[in-house]
This record gives structure tokens, sequence and C-alpha cells, in this order.
């Protein structure tokens, strides 16, 4: 009677007002918490804040720029019944694709490589999503992202009806952003000095500058990104912890739209996600121990009560095989780091 009752209840798109487009859980994506961090740092003279994207239902900022995709392509009529959709990701942006296209109804691919951990594939596949596994990086430069998204062309091509998201180029990726943005600048009466955010597909930095630039605000936004990522003119290089960084510059980002960048390396990110954890009992992403690792590069030239904001875009229950396990970092640094051993040198 159960299985009955469901499959008499199973939507479709004809079933989903596309012109409202939230209901259910996908009202819950944005309005995360926004909260002072007081014990990160040491005697510093600048109140700082942290956005908690890991709040989002399907557990990153990656939902925002998920669910915004979907939206438009619906109400463009670039998704209908029968799509596939199609997208290339490292874990969180496949993630919110597999929920809200679960919630939709829709067919979902997601393209991943060999470094996407096996907690991400389960849960994509929890959500009925189907993952194609790119094993060997691209011939000729080297790289997985060239490697994945080549495969996400040979399935448009074999797949008739489908719909590439392209997270690296689609406008709507970053213009998800500018609500983060307003979030944080409404839940601060206006007063943002710094931004500190990861960049990867570019979707967050473009997004919340032409956010602040349209509304003349003076913000300076530094862009963290990783080393041996290309996006600021690195070389490229082997890098162990994703979520952050890019093989190759993607269409989103433009010379300018950051103030300033830092790169930070993959055990920046350890010891950064290590102290948030040590001293706030924020269980956060790698990424976001990167942008900890930048603040405390860039925390000497932070003028004194300057209102500074990290975006923190994921949360850590993703990376306890590799961030948060010793045996994992002894494995890859050949050290590892104890809690009562991490300090940062603020003076």
């Amino acid at each position: 009677m159960l299985l009955k009752m469901i499959s008499s209840q199973k939507k479709s798109l004809q079933d989903i007002d596309i012109n409202s487009s939230r209901d259910g859980i996908l009202t819950t994506v944005g309005n995360t918490p926004l909260v002072n961090l007081k014990r990160v740092f040491k005697d510093i003279k600048f109140q700082l804040y942290a956005k908690l994207e890991m709040f989002n239902p399907g557990g990153s900022i990656k939902d925002r720029p998920a669910l915004n995709i979907l939206q438009q392509a619906l109400q463009k009529g670039d998704i209908q019944p029968g799509t596939t959709v199609i997208e290339s990701s490292s874990g969180n942006l496949g993630i919110g694709l597999a929920q809200a296209s679960a919630f939709f109804g829709l067919r979902f691919i997601c393209v991943v490589d060999s470094k996407t951990t096996q907690q991400n594939i389960k849960i994509l596949k929890a959500y009925g999503a189907e993952v194609e596994l790119v094993t060997e990086p691209d011939p000729v430069t080297g790289d997985f992202l060239t490697a994945r998204i080549n495969q996400v062309r040979s399935l448009l091509a074999s797949i008739p009806n489908s719909f590439w998201c392209n997270q690296y180029a689609n406008l709507n990726n970053a213009r998800a952003h500018y609500q983060t943005v307003d979030e944080i600048v409404k839940a601060l009466n206006g007063k943002l000095d710094y931004l500190f955010c990861a960049t990867g597909s570019c979707g967050t930095l473009r997004g919340c500058c032409e956010y602040l630039r349209s509304n003349n605000m003076n913000t300076k936004i530094i862009a963290v990104d990783a080393k041996g990522s290309v996006i600021f003119g690195d070389q490229r290089g082997k890098r162990l912890i994703p979520g952050h960084g890019a093989g190759q510059v993607p269409k989103l980002f433009q010379p300018g739209l950051e103030d300033e960048y830092v790169h930070i390396s993959d055990w920046d990110c350890i010891i950064g996600c290590r102290i948030l954890l040590r001293q706030e009992a924020i269980l956060a992403g790698g990424s976001s121990g990167g942008v900890i690792s930048a603040i405390a590069k860039k925390a000497k030239e932070i003028p004194n009560n300057s209102t500074c904001v990290a975006i923190l875009c994921d949360s850590g229950d993703r990376y306890l095989d590799t961030v948060y396990s010793d045996s994992w970092v002894k494995e890859h640094f050949g050290k590892v780091t104890t809690m009562e051993k991490i300090d940062y040198e603020m003076q």
C-alpha cells in the first residue's frame, strides 16, 4: 500500500509551479547564519564574522547556484519534461544539483574524477544521481577538470534533450551570490570592510563583487585560491584538497574582481580547519581552512575596527577521511600537527 501511494504521488515537471518554484526543502536554501568569531585568533584589532554556508540543506554554498541555475533554466524552457541535467563537479555543486534535481523530478548525471571522495559519491547516489567517473586526466593538459568537461560534452552529444549547467560560465552561478552578500550586508547594517572568499568556479567571487560594486560599497574582496591553481596565474600543480582552485581559468572570472588574492597550500587548509575546530567548535571544509589561513596572513594589514567576513563554504563532515584524519595527513605530508601545537603568529 505504501509503495502504491508513493508511486501515485510521483512528481513530474507538470506538477511543479515553476513560477513560484520554491517550496519544501528548497525554501531552506540561503539565509545562513552569520556568527562572530572571537576565539580563532588572539589580539586582533578587527571584528571577524563567518558566514556558515554549511547550513544550507545540501551542506554547502553550492546549493545556492545549483537551485538558481535550475530555476532559471526551467523558467526559460531550457529544461523540460524528460530533460537530463549534466554537470562536472568535484562534490558540492553536484550534491546541490542532485538534491534540487530530485525535488524537481529530473534525471541528473554528475561527472566526477578519481579525487572525488567516496562519501560524496555515496551522497550523490543517495539523491538518485548517476555518477560518471573520469579516471585519467586530460592527456594534453594533465588536468582532471579538462577531462571531466570533455566527458560532459560527450554525454551532451549522446543524450537527446540534455542540459549542461556549466557552472564555470553560467552567469546564474554568480547571480545566486547576490543574495549571499546581501544577507551579509544587511546583517551588519551595511558595514563590511573586508570579504574573504574561496575561488573555484569564481561564481561566488564574481557575484559578490558585482553586488558590492553595484551598491557603491568600498568593501575589499580578498580572493583565496589554492597553490597550484591557475586562476591568478600560478603554475598548475598538484592539489589534494577539493573545493577551491581550478586547473583552467573559469569563464566567469574577470581580472579585477578581487582587490587582492592569496595563494594557500593544502597544509594551510589543514591548519586553518583544525584551529577553527579547536577554537570555535566549527567543523568546516577544506576551503574554509584556507580562508582562515588567508585571514591570518593578511591580519597585520587590516586596519583597526574593520569588519571582516569569511565565507565558510561547507561542512567538515565530508573531509573526515582527509583534512581531519591524522593518518591521511601523515601519509601525504609526512607530519601531523596536534591541536595543541596549532598557532598563528599574529604579531
